[in-house]
C-alpha cells in the first residue's frame, strides 16, 4: 500500500482530531472505508452521540506538513512499505508516524534498552556495553532519547544502529540538551521516530505513549535499572501485552534503582546479566518477522469488526490529545534537578554495587584525577567504601 498525497493528508486530519486515538481511527475507517470518508462522516456522527468534535482542519494539517518537511520529517502510515513491521502488530500502533532518518534502520531486528534517568554509573557502564554487544550482532536499539540508561545505549549504538523515540513533536526535543544527539544519530543513519504533532511539548502521559512505541518496535526489551514507579517498567508491561520478550539486568536489594527489575525477575523476566542472555532469547527470532495482514484501498490493515455503537471517543487509550493541560506535566523523575556539585553529582552516580573509578569518572565526566579527591573527602565524610581493586560504593 502506498498513499497519494491526498490521502496522507486525510489520515492526518483525522488521526489530530478531538478524540480520535489509533483504535477508534481503525474503527472509523473500516467503517467507511477510507479517512476521507470518515471526516465527511465523523461531525454527524459525533451530533448522533450528543457531542461536537472538533475536526482537524486542511490548512492546518498542510501547516503540519510543511513545518515536517523543512525539518526533513515525512508522515509514514501503517501499511505502507517504511513503516516498521512489529509495531504495524500492536494493538495501539499510531495510523501515522512522523520519521526522521533512514527507515533502512526500522527494517531490521531491534531490541530496546531503558532504564532509570537517576541512573548509577554501574547502570549506565552496563548499558553502553550491552549495547555495543547487541549491536556488534546485528541489532538495532531502541530508545527514548532520556537521561540516564537511555542516552548511553544510543550513544554507544551510534555506529551500528539506533533509533530514538520522542514524547513530543520532532522540533520539541525534550530534554534539548540531546538535540546534538539526535543529529549525531541522524548522521550515523539511524532513525527518529515521534507520534505527537509538530510543536507538541511534551506532557506526563506523552511518556506512555512513547514508551509503548519503544516495545512494539522491538522484538524484546531490557530494562536496566528501574525504581519500583518508573516508567521503564511501563515499557516492559506494553513489551509483555505485546507478546515481546522482556529482560531485566539484576543489582543490589539495597539500591532502590534496582527494587523495579529484581522484581520483574521474580515475576518471571529474563535475566541479563551479559548480552548472551539476550541473544539466546532473541536469535531464534532475528530475521523472522512475519508482516501482518496488508490493507488494501487507504485502509489500515483490519482487526476484529468495530461498530460504532462501541466506539467511545473517551475510552481510546491513546485518544484526545484537546483535553491536555497547557503545561507541560513531566514524569518526577524526568523532572528531578540532578545534583548541582561534583561531589553530589558522584554520590548520585553510586550505588550498593562497586565501580571502578575510571569508569565512575567517565560516567561523571570528570578527570580521574578530581574523581580521585573528590572520592577521598567523600570517603573521610563516611559516604564511600572501597573495595579491592580500587572500585567503590556508596555506604
Amino acid at each position: 500500500m502506498q498513499l497519494s498525497d491526498a490521502q496522507r493528508l486525510d489520515w492526518l486530519r483525522l488521526i489530530r482530531s478531538d478524540g480520535i486515538g489509533p483504535r477508534t481511527f481503525r474503527g472509523l475507517v473500516n467503517r467507511f472505508g477510507g479517512a476521507g470518508p470518515a471526516l465527511a462522516a465523523l461531525p454527524g456522527l459525533a451530533r448522533q452521540r450528543g457531542r461536537a468534535i472538533k475536526v482537524t482542519s486542511r490548512a492546518a494539517a498542510e501547516r503540519e506538513v510543511a513545518a515536517a518537511a523543512r525539518l526533513g520529517v515525512r508522515f509514514v502510515a501503517m501499511g505502507e512499505p517504511d513503516y516498521p513491521l512489529p509495531l504495524q502488530a500492536t494493538a495501539d500502533a499510531p495510523p501515522l508516524v512522523a520519521l526522521r532518518g533512514d527507515a533502512a534502520a526500522l527494517k531490521r531486528p531491534a531490541v530496546a534498552i531503558v532504564g532509570s534517568r537517576n541512573a548509577s554509573a554501574a547502570g549506565m557502564t552496563f548499558a553502553e556495553r550491552l549495547a555495543q554487544a547487541l549491536g556488534a550482532e546485528g541489532l538495532v536499539v531502541v530508545s527514548g532519547l532520556a537521561r540516564g540508561i537511555d542516552v548511553r545505549a544510543h550513544g554507544a549504538a551510534l555506529a551500528t544502529g539506533t533509533v530514538a523515540v520522542l514524547a513530543g513533536g520532532h522540533d520539541r526535543i525534550y530534554p534539548s540538551d540531546h538535540a546534538g544527539l539526535v543529529e549525531r544519530i541522524l548522521a550515523q543513519g539511524g532513525a527518529v521516530l515521534a507520534e505527537m504533532p509538530m510543536g507538541w511539548e511534551p506532557r506526563g502521559r506523552d511518556f506512555p505513549r512513547r514508551n509503548r512505541i519503544i516495545s512494539g518496535l522491538c522484538l524484546g526489551t531490557v530494562v536496566v535499572e528501574a525504581a519500583r514507579r518508573s516508567g521503564s517498567l511501563i515499557t516492559a508491561r506494553f513489551a509483555l501485552e505485546q507478546g515481546r520478550e522482556v529482560f531485566a539486568v539484576p543489582g543490589s536489594p539495597l539500591d532502590p534503582r534496582a527494587e523495579g527489575t529484581n522484581d520483574l525477575i521474580r515475576q518471571g523476566a529474563t535475566l541479563c546479566a551479559a548480552p548472551e542472555h539476550v541473544l539466546s532469547v532473541l536469535a531464534p527470532l532475528m530475521g523472522h518477522e512475519a508482516p501482518p495482514e496488508g490493507a488494501q484501498d487507504g485502509a489500515p490493515a483490519p482487526e476484529p469488526a468495530l461498530y460504532w455503537d462501541e466506539i467511545d471517543f473517551a475510552a481510546d487509550p491513546v485518544g484526545s490529545m484537546a483535553a491536555e493541560p497547557e503545561q507541560p506535566s513531566l514524569e518526577p523523575a524526568e523532572a528531578a534537578p540532578a545534583p548541582a556539585d561534583e561531589r553530589g553529582r558522584l554520590l548520585a552516580l553510586l550505588g550498593p554495587g562497586p565501580i571502578g573509578v575510571d569508569a565512575l569518572a567517565r560516567q561523571a565526566g570528570l578527570p580521574a584525577r578530581a574523581v580521585q579527591g573528590l572520592l577521598m573527602e567523600l570517603e573521610l565524610d563516611g559516604r564511600v567504601l572501597r573495595h579491592p581493586g580500587g572500585a567503590v560504593s556508596s555506604r
